[in-house]
């Protein structure tokens, strides 16, 4: 890897990583009924 070109880029992704992991371990519990797939989970916080 070349490593990322600005400070701000490696912090979005690694965010959005982070993010991730979370979802899948049920850590992001938001309340919403019916229940929101990891995917729509995702889509919800990236707006």
């Amino acid at each position: 890897m070349l490593g990322f070109k600005a400070f701000r880029c490696a912090r979005i992704l690694l965010s959005g990583i982070e993010v991730m992991h979370m979802i899948a371990k049920g850590q992001m519990i938001d309340g919403a009924v019916p229940k929101r797939s990891v995917a729509e989970q995702f889509y919800f916080l990236a707006m």
